[in-house]
This record gives C-alpha cells, structure tokens and sequence, in this order.
C-alpha cells in the first residue's frame, strides 16, 4: 500500500472515531479470542489454543479469533446499557483473498439504545455525511437510496420474492435466470443464489443504497417486523459491494436460544471448523434493553472514499 493510501486510511479511521466520540458512544476494546461464538452456519473460523504453563492442572484451552466482536458488546449493552462503537480486527476462514474479502479484516461495529434498524440508518447517513465532508467524498452524502428486498427482486430477478417462497416456486425461477440449482436446496440457500448472482451484483446506484425488510425466512438475530414475512434489518450497498449490515436487535431469550441451536444443527453437517457455542448466551436477553446495531466492513468503506476496486489496495497484508 502506497504512503498517500496509508494516510488516507488513518485519516477515515479518525473521522468515524471523531464522529461517535462527539455523540457520546462508548469506544469498547473486546477480546480477538473467545472460547466461544455465536454460531453462524454461513462463516468458517480460525481456531488456536491457549497453552497453559508447563505443571499446571489446567488443560489446553481452544479459542477462536471473533468473526465480529458482537458476542462481546452485547454482553456490555446487557450490564450498561450505553451507545457503544468499536474498532477492531475480525476474523473469518475459508474466503478468497484480494478482490472484496481478507480472511483479517477491519470491523466497525456500533449499537444505539433505545433505536431500532431505522434509526441506524439515519445515523449512518449522519456518519456518511460527516465522512464526505471531511474526506472529500460527496457521493457518500445522504440521503441513501432504499429499496426493500421484495423489490429488489421484483425490478432485478423479475418475479414476487414471496409469492415464490411460499409456492414453493424459488427453484423455478432460479432456472428461468439460467442458474442451475443443485436438488434439496432449502429456502433460504435458494434465496441465496438468486441474490447473489441476480439481484446483488445490479444493486451498482451512484449514492449508498439500503436494501431494506429482509425476508423471516432467512435466519438472522434480527425483530419479526409487525407482517411476520420480513426481519428488521437493512445492509448496505455502493456500486453492487456491501458495505454494512443492520438489525432491530433480537432480545427475546427463547428466540436466541433457537436460534444457536438451530445454527449450530446447520454447522454440525457442513462446518470445517466446529467451535463451541455459550449455551447460557441467550440469559443476557432476559432483561436486555431496546436497541438496534451496525456491523461494517470498514476496508470496504475506505476503498469507496479512495475509489479503489480491490480490497488489498487498502490493507496491509500478506494474503
């Protein structure tokens, strides 16, 4: 990376933390290692062992690099209850290297009280706003482009998401756009497919754009919305790269629970990494406060501000 992108870099990495200092959000420092995760049937993680001195009673401990430091900032939001951000290094195995993804990645993370996915989206327009005026980017300016997913895939793949759905119909149209879907596809791995090589690589507007209202059949730790056919959540875009992911934090403690056993179904038939999962996790939701959070790829952002197309013209790495 040359010296002009080396200080661009720590310049946006100012500006974002300028931004949350100003509104009073708690910058956090959690752990790179965890004993255990959140289970997400649709990541790898790196594994590696804590080696205790030699005569102690205790064993050899494995842990795991964090894919996000969620599993640790909701922890805070549980005992605190404050506005918080972080900074940090995630990790996720078994993705390419180069082009959009590192298997080391930088993560900005952040989690407002009392706010629901859209209210985070308009302090993320606030945060854009900030980062245009101050890095010189003005297309990153709000307002955002919105468009809902049922939309999305009514205007790019050309057929009602949810009508589809629940005829049983995604592989049809999965054949109809020329792709050839492998027997006893789910649901939501038919959803998947299309998106990612129908709807997503067209989502290329000229300003952000937040794709919005996911559909309850893919699993995330995102709120029902008030129609039970779509999640509170929104993610992202800039020129068809996703930038960011939001949700209506889940805070029932029976629907997270589910939810880790459900995932943890899912990894156990495909995983190459198995980790352990916290069991009791889902106790911080008994009394957890409303609140809505952002996890973002921050490398990604830097490479939108500095009209790159690679991801490792804005990281130092060895990939």
């Amino acid at each position: 990376m040359d010296l002009q992108t080396l200080q661009k870099r720590a310049s946006v990495i100012r500006q974002v933390r300028s931004f949350f200092d100003g509104k009073n959000y708690l910058e956090l420092d959690t752990p790179l290692l965890s004993p255990d995760l959140i289970p997400e049937s649709c990541l790898e993680v790196f594994e590696t062992s804590r080696i205790y001195p030699a005569g102690s009673r205790k064993e050899k401990q494995s842990l795991y690099l964090i894919p996000s430091p969620e599993i640790h900032m909701k922890k805070i939001i549980a005992r605190h209850r404050v506005n918080i951000y972080q900074i940090c290094k995630c990790f996720r195995n078994g993705e390419s290297c180069g082009h959009l993804h590192n298997s080391e990645f930088t993560m900005l993370e952040y989690y407002t009280m009392n706010a629901d996915y859209t209210d985070s989206l308009a302090l993320t327009e606030e945060l854009f706003t900030y980062l245009a005026e101050k890095e010189d980017a003005p297309f990153l300016k709000a307002p955002f482009e919105r468009i809902t997913v049922a939309d999305a895939f009514k205007k790019y793949a050309g057929f009602d998401l949810f009508k589809a759905a629940e005829n049983g119909g995604l592989e049809e149209q999965a054949r109809k756009l020329g792709l050839e879907p492998p027997p006893g596809m789910t649901t939501g791995e038919l959803y998947d497919l299309i998106f990612i090589h129908s709807v997503e690589p067209r989502l290329k507007t000229e300003k952000p754009t937040a794709l919005i209202d996911y559909p309850a059949f893919v699993p995330c730790l995102a709120k029902r919305s008030h129609n039970k056919k779509t999640v509170e959540r929104w993610e992202l875009y800039y020129s068809g790269i996703e930038l960011a992911n939001c949700f209506s934090e889940e805070t029932d403690p029976q629907t997270v629970k589910d939810f880790f056993i459900s995932e943890e179904e899912e990894k156990k038939k495909s995983a190459l990494v198995r980790h352990k999962a916290d069991h009791d996790y889902h106790k911080i939701f008994w009394d957890f406060p409303r609140c809505s959070g952002v996890a973002m790829g921050l490398d990604r952002l830097i490479m939108a501000i500095t009209g790159r197309s690679t991801i490792d013209s804005v990281i130092i790495t060895d990939c």
